[in-house]
């Protein structure tokens, strides 16, 4: 038997592609270092509890700031970390695969002198500490919260509160682009009634509106009532519909489908089984029977589609002999659309007159452009000539051709075909535009002013830059309860100053993230939404923010009843949130079951941009038998 190897025996020659990678990491190094340098200044305004979270967000920037696949793969090839989920330890992870590389080259007493701000526990866990400060505990199950968008209805029904927080809503959203404060005071204390009896917390979070930018009034088209009966596939009638015909100031009928004014009260001389006769506008003759009378109300059942206008004649008639006769009042004028096809102009006006329909020439030929209001006249002032412009939450896309002031002309580029339809009260999205607007309007700091009293978290609309951050800290001051504010991203703007937005969200006031992806969807292009939404994760994991996953998440399901293949998987991958965010519905109860059973399982799976190595089930059928966990 040979004696073994002495101590001192050179080391084995090491690969040249180790060499090369160990300077190239060493750069690396140093790049992340050379960043702290020069954001010194700037670090040292950050309190000092969030100071290394900031630190870790500038590493994570710089190591961004490179491209690093070929590096990555060949550290991949050698069975190296690729650092591919460094996000919340940057600095650490390339110290410790730089330590793996010089032992590699048998240096292994060569190690780094640097102190980095966070390792792979301090990261993890000062992001979990960030999510419990800014969105309350985590129920035992899952980490991921659930909020749930309230409805109005949800200010006089706490049996829908109840069931809600049952299904394990974790935190309550109320929009204040709706309602008013006493509704909204109605619904906190539903809230938190509800959740001191289940003996957990639910917080509750402000949703302030920001500038919105809306297409404003149109001028109304001919004013018309139309009623159908129900009908099977074939057209046959299956259920009547209902029509109460009323007279004066009578109240509301609420088993009715439309309501009808009157210029005569048929109440006073009706009776159940009378016929009620018309022509209606297109001539036809229609035939009702009375169903119910109340004073100054009649109800009818309709078995034939009906169109009246103001001054139709309602014949009241019992057995051939006519009773009584009246027409039809005054109608409100209904909101005429404009249809716009790709091609068209459209011109976008700061004068509030109603927008009204291209109007054209006996040859068809267009006389006067379409045209429409729109909510912030002072936002026309800054757009420029070929920036893009689109409306509806992106139906239509049009490019701009002339710009001032008081009007920009727009050209259609896409709209679906056969035209699409734009109403009033529709958004408006300016994706190129460097809109200079505060996200805090006067209505949003009265809004602001009762949320500081009730409230325990503030949704800032709109943010489109580190300035709107400071505005909404100074806004909110010293308040007396403990407040935290989540930062909407959904602009372009917002998503290119992202870096400097997070830095300035690491102060005195909690933060978190909304990836709001209605809005950003539309001014970015959905082709690049899953794209985006991945890099907001990633850089505000890097700055230890929590981050809420917003917009449309099981819409379907929770509209209709019945989630589609897409909506699940979509669910599925919010789990890498700290909160996901559903939108109120007739089935959100249901809706939030769902969405936490799929959280609870996809958290055995998935942790950030780690895949986690559970036991799949499948390997039963390979005869695999389990072996202890090394969880």
């Amino acid at each position: 038997m040979s004696a073994p190897a002495p101590a001192s025996e050179p080391a084995p020659a090491v690969s040249k592609d180790i060499e090369r990678l160990a300077v190239e990491v060493e750069s690396l190094r140093q790049r992340l270092l050379s960043a702290d340098k020069m954001a010194a200044t700037r670090l040292a305004k950050i309190p000092a509890a969030r100071r290394p979270s900031a630190r870790n967000l500038i590493h994570y920037v710089a190591l961004r700031s490179q491209d690093l696949r070929r590096l990555q793969r060949d550290l991949a090839l050698n069975g190296l970390s690729s650092l591919g989920r460094c996000e919340a330890h940057v600095l650490e992870s390339v110290e410790r695969l730089l330590v793996a590389l010089r032992a590699m080259l048998g240096k292994r007493n060569q190690t780094t002198t640097t102190t980095p701000p966070v390792d792979q526990r301090s990261g993890p866990r000062e992001l979990a500490h960030q999510a419990r400060v800014v969105f309350g505990p985590s129920p035992a199950a899952r980490d991921a919260r659930i909020m749930v968008t309230l409805p109005s209805e949800a200010a006089s029904d706490p049996e829908l509160i109840d069931k809600l927080m049952g299904a394990g809503m974790d935190l309550a959203r109320i929009n204040c682009a709706h309602d008013d404060e006493s509704v909204w005071l109605e619904m906190i204390r539903l809230v938190r009634e509800s959740a001191a009896a289940e003996g957990r917390e639910c917080r509750i979070l402000m949703d302030l509106p920001g500038p919105k930018l809306r297409t404003g009034p149109l001028a109304g088209g001919e004013a018309v009532l139309h009623w159908n009966p129900e009908r099977d596939r074939r057209g046959r009638v299956v259920a009547a519909v209902r029509v109460a015909l009323v007279h004066g100031a009578a109240a509301a009928t609420p088993d009715a489908h439309r309501e009808v004014p009157l210029t005569e009260d048929f109440s006073t001389v009706a009776a159940v089984g009378d016929q009620v006769i018309c022509r209606d506008a297109r001539g036809k003759r229609r035939r009702a029977r009375v169903a119910s009378v109340a004073p100054q109300v009649v109800v009818i059942e309709a078995e034939e589609s009906t169109y009246v206008i103001p001054g139709t004649t309602f014949q009241l008639t019992r057995s051939r002999r006519r009773l009584m006769q009246a027409e039809v009042a005054a109608l409100p004028a209904s909101e005429e659309p404009l249809v716009l096809n790709t091609g068209d102009t459209l011109v976008v006006t700061a004068d509030q007159t109603p927008g009204h329909a291209a109007r054209l020439d006996d040859a068809g030929q267009v006389l006067e452009p379409a045209c429409i209001p729109c909510s912030l006249s002072e936002v026309l002032a800054e757009v420029k000539v070929g920036e893009h412009i689109c409306f509806d939450d992106g139906k239509i896309d049009g490019i701009i051709r002339q710009a001032d002031a008081e009007r920009i002309v727009v050209e259609i580029t896409r709209a679906q075909d056969g035209g699409a339809k734009l109403r009033a009260d529709k958004g408006i999205n300016l994706p190129d535009s460097e809109l200079t607007l505060p996200s805090l309007t006067p209505v949003d700091r009265q809004h602001l002013e009762f949320a500081k009293k009730h409230a325990d978290l503030i949704g800032l609309s709109f943010v489109h830059r580190a300035s709107d951050v400071l505005d909404v800290v100074e806004a909110i001051g010293k308040s007396r309860r403990a407040l935290a504010v989540v930062l909407k991203i959904e602009t372009p703007q917002a998503f290119r100053d992202l870096p400097d937005i997070l830095l300035a969200a690491l102060g005195r006031i909690p933060m978190g993230v909304m990836v709001a992806r209605g809005d950003l969807a539309v001014e970015i292009g959905f082709a690049r939404l899953a794209e985006v939404q991945e890099e907001i994760l990633w850089l505000c994991e890097a700055a230890h923010l929590p981050v809420i996953w917003g917009t449309q998440v099981l819409e379907t399901l929770n509209k209709k009843g019945m989630a589609t293949r897409a909506e699940v998987t979509d669910a599925a991958m919010s789990v890498r949130a700290e909160c996901v965010m559903l939108n109120k519905g007739p089935h959100v109860v249901d809706t939030v079951l769902f969405l936490d059973d799929v959280l609870v399982r996809m958290q055995a799976h998935q942790a950030k941009k780690r895949t986690l190595l559970r036991r799949l089930g499948v390997t039963k059928a390979l005869g695999m038998k389990p072996r202890k966990s090394h969880a």
